[in-house]
């Protein structure tokens, strides 16, 4: 069985990998065309797809008839068409759970870098533009008590809240599809509606998993609804909100600051008038990016594509739903 993997991952997985007597294919230059990309995947039976560049949709599908299932180096699966894929069969390999710390730490960095204005005040650093002491400029302000407010209250979310809750005895709020009654009693947090959650929200951070009909749900008119003071971190997915409407929002005082791992687009342009604003801390999409969660994705994507060649069920898969078509 031939694995592609577009780009290096830890030699954990590799290893594991190799050890199963998988074939293992890499391109000779990482920086691939759609075409480039296309092409080695039509030579593979399974793919080890390394971030999100290109979509697997349905005119990958149809180019790629000999793919027998794809392994994600990643928790989110969006830039996967899952109907697609279920109607081909093909399971897609995910890896939650190992990356939840790491990505809850950089959510809960943000929000206390935009609470303090670390960016801004490094800058200064870095300028050699300390200044005299101005017991009014740029100050930040203080968490303790303050409310929470979760998009997504899933691993990550969890994880998040929990750190807001344990220093700075932080309320919990939070809007899911489904109520979380386990986190619910755990944390004392407290299922509201969306609307609620916006309006109420002193730090609204998001986690969900993202689909199409969350593009841009924070908004211009999501934005207006929230707290003066109120602190917007996403470290899910960018096309979470609207970033012309986010800057909108910073700019005139509607929102107090915001905390970014993701943008929109992604990656942001340096001249973004977005990063010259002192509530705003941006990050390069680093959620996971730790020893720990590198290697630990990686023994699971490698795991995701041993079962599978050994013809059991992937130990994390996006679409589960697949194994059911097959046995029916």
């Amino acid at each position: 069985m031939k694995v592609f993997i577009n780009k290096r991952i830890p030699e954990i997985g590799i290893n594991m990998l190799q050890e199963a007597g998988l074939q293992i294919v890499f391109p000779e230059n990482e920086s691939l065309t759609y075409e480039e990309w296309l092409k080695y995947c039509q030579n593979a039976d399974v793919i080890l797809n390394v971030g999100g560049d290109f979509k697997y949709d349905k005119v990958f599908f149809d180019a790629c008839p000999n793919i027998k299932a794809i392994a994600l180096y990643s928790v989110g699966f969006d830039h996967v068409d899952i109907e697609e894929a279920n109607q081909r069969n093909i399971p897609i390999g995910n890896t939650p759970d190992v990356l939840s710390r790491a990505t809850s730490d950089v959510a809960f960095l943000l929000m206390q870098s935009v609470a303090r204005r670390a960016s801004y005040n490094f800058q200064k650093v870095i300028d050699n533009n300390w200044g005299t002491f101005d017991p009014l400029n740029a100050l930040g302000q203080e968490l303790y008590g303050k409310t929470l407010g979760v998009f997504g209250l899933g691993r990550i979310g969890f994880q998040m809240a929990e750190k807001c809750k344990k220093a700075f005895d932080m309320e919990i709020i939070y809007h899911n599809r489904h109520r979380n009654e386990d986190t619910e009693r755990e944390l004392g947090a407290t299922y509201v509606s969306f609307d609620e959650l916006v309006r109420n929200s002193d730090v609204l951070s998001v986690h969900a998993n993202f689909t199409p009909e969350h593009k841009d749900l924070f908004n211009e008119s999501v934005f207006e609804k929230m707290k003066p003071n109120a602190i917007f971190i996403n470290t899910a997915r960018g096309g979470f909100h609207q970033e012309q409407d986010l800057y909108n929002a910073l700019t005139e005082d509607k929102i107090w600051g915001a905390g970014l791992d993701v943008t929109n687009p992604e990656p942001m342009s340096a001249d973004n008038p977005i990063l010259k604003l002192s509530n705003v801390c941006v990050l390069p999409h680093i959620g996971s990016a730790t020893l720990e969660a590198r290697n630990g994705m990686a023994r699971l994507a490698a795991g995701n594509i041993i079962a599978f060649s050994k013809g059991e069920k992937m130990l994390n898969c996006a679409n589960p739903e697949v194994y059911s078509a097959q046995s029916s």
